[in-house]
């Protein structure tokens, strides 16, 4: 006769469940000191489907690289520039707009002869 496989035997744990003699959970180890724990980090590659469409159409990785790190630098030196010209215009125009009303109230005819002077070599 042949001999038959051990068949685990089913046991009631603490909590009330029931498993399998070969399910059990292994029992604790002794402490034997510090655990060496040896782990290795893998981080995903960032996305180059940009760099790989453009190095596909000929163009350099240089090109790329540059691309990437000067272009949003490039629109906000540009975005910087606009708002101070634009500041420096208003500037301009209310300080025009001053010396002609101090020299139209404070010269006579003379001023308001002066105060034209100026307001036609603004609009030149």
């Amino acid at each position: 006769m042949e001999s038959l496989p051990d068949v685990p035997k089913v046991v009631q744990l603490p909590d009330g469940t029931y498993a399998y003699t070969d399910h059990l959970p292994a029992p604790p180890q002794q402490y034997s000191g510090p655990q060496v724990i040896h782990q290795h980090v893998h981080q995903a590659p960032p996305d180059r489907t940009v760099q790989r469409i453009a190095l596909g159409s000929g163009v350099g990785a240089g090109a790329v690289a540059a691309g990437v790190y000067f272009g949003p630098l490039l629109v906000g030196v540009l975005t910087a520039m606009a708002a101070n010209l634009a500041l420096l215009a208003f500037l301009a125009a209310v300080c025009a707009w001053g010396v002609v009303t101090v020299v139209r109230s404070v010269g006579g005819q003379d001023g308001k002869r002066a105060a034209d002077t100026v307001r036609r070599a603004g609009r030149r």
